[in-house]
């Protein structure tokens, strides 16, 4: 049986956050949580994530500047944008910063999770050439 995913949700959003971490649970991906960028960034110097659902709008460090910090500190995370706050302009600055995706809220758990294990199954593919 392979490795459950290991997903970062960092999001501001106490209920939100832990309300996904528990729904992820439910589809086999281990899912942790940070309440923002800093904690994100922490978090991700200690331990490895395949996957990481960043919001776009949080106090301190926004995702649009967690992002390439993120990218610097694990350059092999797959991170997919969730945000309730859609900016075509945005999208196109994140996929280019590194983004795999970029999704709004609130977004259906099955295409959610299957973002996820998509852009998951990328990375291994990629990893295993």
């Amino acid at each position: 049986m392979p490795d459950p995913i290991r997903v970062l949700v960092v999001d501001d959003e106490d209920r939100f956050r832990t309300t996904l971490v528990k729904l992820l649970g439910t589809q086999g991906i281990n899912a942790e949580a940070a309440a923002g960028g800093e904690q994100a960034l922490a978090l991700l110097a200690e331990k490895p994530f395949d996957v990481v659902l960043l919001d776009v709008k949080m106090p301190g460090l926004n995702g649009q500047e967690v992002l390439p910090r993120l990218k610097a500190i694990a350059p092999q995370v797959e991170v997919l944008i969730l945000t309730g706050h859609a900016s075509v302009d945005i999208a196109a600055e994140m996929i280019a910063g590194g983004a795999a995706d970029y999704l709004l809220k609130p977004c259906p758990l099955d295409e959610l999770v299957g973002c996820v294990r998509a852009v998951y199954d990328r990375r291994k593919a990629v990893g295993s050439r």
